[in-house]
C-alpha cells in the first residue's frame, strides 16, 4: 500500500467519524479544502463513493460503512499497540481521554490530577467536560467519569469519589418574598433555577427522597441552564431556589449567602466512579493513573 493511500485512509476514518471535514480537518491539522481533495482522490482510485455531502451534513455510504466498519478496528489495534510500547519505558508515557461532566471534573478528577501529572511527565491527559451521557467507544475516550448508579453494567467502574450529596438553596432576600417551603411539594409555588439534560433535552427532574419514599418534582422558573457554574451565581443573586451538588454551596450556606432548605429530603448517594470498556487492556499510563484516582476512605 501506498503511503497516500494510507495517508488518506486514515483521513477517511476521522471524516466518517467525525461526520464533518471541519471538524476532521482541525484534528488532523489540514485544512478542509485538502481533505475534500485527498477524500475524492481516494473515492477515483477505488472507483466508489465512500462519503455523501451535503451541505450541513457528511455521511459514509454503504461502502464507506463497510470500510470504517473493517478498517477502523485495525487501525485502533495498530495505536493501542505502539501505546503499549510506552510499557518498556523508565516511566509510563501515552495518550489518555477522559469525558467527565462539570461539577465531577471539579470535585473528584482534577484534585487528584494535579498531583498526578508532575509525577509522570510523559503522559498526556484530555480531559473533555461534558455533561451529557457520552458513549466513550464510539467517542474513541480512554474512560468516563459518572456516579455510580449511572454506569452501564458491561462497564470496569471504579469509585473515585466519596458520597455526593444535593442541597436545595436560595438566598435569605428571596425567602423572605416567598411561599413557605417545608416539603418537597410546595417547590411548584417558587421560582426555582432549571438545569437541562444535554442528551436527553429534558429538563432535570428534582430528586428527593424520605425514609424510603423516592419521588421527583418537575419545577418552573424563569431561567434554565446547561451547567452548574452559572446556576450558582443565578442562586446567589437571588432569583430563585436551586437544587445543586452540596460541596458547591456548603461555604455560602456557612456565611450567610444561601439558606439550606429540605435537608431532611436529600440523603447522600453513591458519588463518582471512573469507568471504562471491559475488553481494555490497560496500559502502564492508564494503570498508574487508576491508581492515583482511586478512592480511598479517610485518605
Amino acid at each position: 500500500m501506498s503511503r497516500r493511500s494510507l495517508d488518506d485512509l486514515l483521513a477517511f476514518l476521522e471524516v466518517a467519524r467525525e461526520r464533518s471535514f471541519t471538524r476532521a480537518a482541525a484534528k488532523l491539522g489540514v485544512s478542509p479544502s485538502a481533505l475534500s481533495h485527498s477524500m475524492r482522490g481516494l473515492e477515483e482510485r477505488l472507483g466508489l463513493r465512500l462519503l455523501s455531502r451535503t451541505t450541513r451534513s457528511v455521511t459514509p455510504t454503504e461502502a464507506g460503512e463497510r470500510l470504517l466498519r473493517n478498517i477502523g478496528p485495525r487501525f485502533d489495534q495498530i495505536d493501542a499497540e505502539l501505546a503499549a510500547l510506552g510499557e518498556l519505558r523508565d516511566q509510563p508515557s501515552g495518550s489518555i481521554r477522559i469525558t467527565a461532566a462539570e461539577h465531577a471534573l471539579s470535585a473528584v478528577l482534577w484534585p487528584a490530577l494535579r498531583k498526578f501529572m508532575p509525577q509522570y511527565p510523559d503522559i498526556k491527559l484530555e480531559i473533555v467536560m461534558d455533561n451529557g451521557l457520552t458513549d466513550i467507544v464510539t467517542e474513541r475516550f480512554d474512560a468516563g467519569v459518572r456516579l455510580g448508579g449511572m454506569v452501564a453494567k458491561d462497564m470496569i467502574a471504579m469509585r473515585i469519589g466519596p458520597d455526593e450529596r444535593m442541597a436545595v438553596v436560595a438566598t435569605p432576600s428571596y425567602l423572605a418574598r416567598s411561599a413557605r417551603l417545608k416539603k418537597p411539594q410546595d417547590l411548584t409555588e417558587h421560582t426555582c433555577i432549571n438545569f437541562r439534560l444535554p442528551t436527553r433535552g429534558g429538563v432535570y427532574p428534582w430528586e428527593f427522597e424520605k425514609k424510603g419514599r423516592e419521588f421527583r418534582v418537575r419545577v418552573e422558573g424563569q431561567i434554565i441552564f446547561n451547567a452548574v457554574a452559572p446556576m450558582l451565581a443565578a442562586a446567589l443573586d437571588g432569583f430563585g431556589v436551586a437544587y445543586l451538588p452540596e460541596d458547591l454551596v456548603n461555604a455560602h450556606i456557612e456565611k450567610g449567602r444561601l439558606v439550606r432548605l429540605l435537608a431532611d429530603w436529600t440523603p447522600p448517594f453513591s458519588g463518582y466512579h471512573l469507568y471504562y470498556p471491559s475488553r481494555r487492556q490497560p496500559t502502564a499510563a492508564f494503570t498508574v493513573l487508576l491508581d492515583a484516582l482511586r478512592y480511598r476512605e479517610g485518605g
